[in-house]
């Protein structure tokens, strides 16, 4: 585990349009592992729950019930490679629920958790990539990542946030599907099933 950076970053959304989490992903260099961990959160309001962080639907949202920080627990039931988180926030809808300093945290449980960085957002709109690293080493392997949001824009007391995404390295050769032409022909139909 690395020790708490000495610099915060400051993150630059990627816009939804140019980048997005899923581009990689589809590319074969990482896959998304966030369905294989337990989620919990700090709190929530009724019906704006974990569920809401990964349902794919951007209009949807978790929102915090309570002090600061507001946490987002992500464990994991084996030590997990993890490359980048990204966050999808939205500040012209949100405003003052949008969080302006994040801090991600790594261990093998609530006890040890270690700071790795933290961020400071300003106004983001779209993904927020974070890269997870221990020190030269571009991943980690840990059992848990905490994302603690700090404070809001505004001095919010509640918190909003869209979708999260935990990405880990692909290992070995890299075979995009692009690489393989189209899968919609005729040809690629008639062979689609094995009889």
């Amino acid at each position: 585990m690395a020790a708490s950076m000495d610099e915060d970053i400051t993150a630059n959304p990627l816009p939804s349009s140019e980048e997005d989490p899923l581009a990689e992903e589809r590319l074969g260099f990482v896959r998304e592992v966030g369905a294989q961990a337990v989620w919990s959160l700090s709190s929530c309001k009724p019906g704006f729950g974990v569920e809401r962080l990964r349902d794919n639907i951007m209009d949807t949202y978790w929102q915090s019930d309570g002090q600061l920080p507001h946490l987002v627990n992500i464990q994991f039931h084996k030590r997990t490679n993890i490359s980048q988180i990204y966050i999808y926030t939205d500040y012209k809808l949100d405003e003052s629920y949008t969080p302006s300093r994040i801090s991600i945290r790594s261990g093998t449980n609530f006890n040890d958790l270690q700071e790795l960085q933290v961020m400071d957002l300003t106004e983001p709109t779209g993904w927020v990539q974070i890269p997870i690293k221990d020190g030269n080493v571009k991943s980690i392997r840990t059992f848990m990542l905490q994302i603690a949001v700090i404070s809001n824009h505004q001095n919010g007391r509640d918190t909003h946030m869209r979708q999260i995404r935990i990405h880990a390295p692909v290992e070995g050769k890299h075979y995009p599907l692009e690489l393989f032409g189209k899968f919609g022909t005729v040809d690629f139909q008639k062979f689609a099933t094995i009889r």
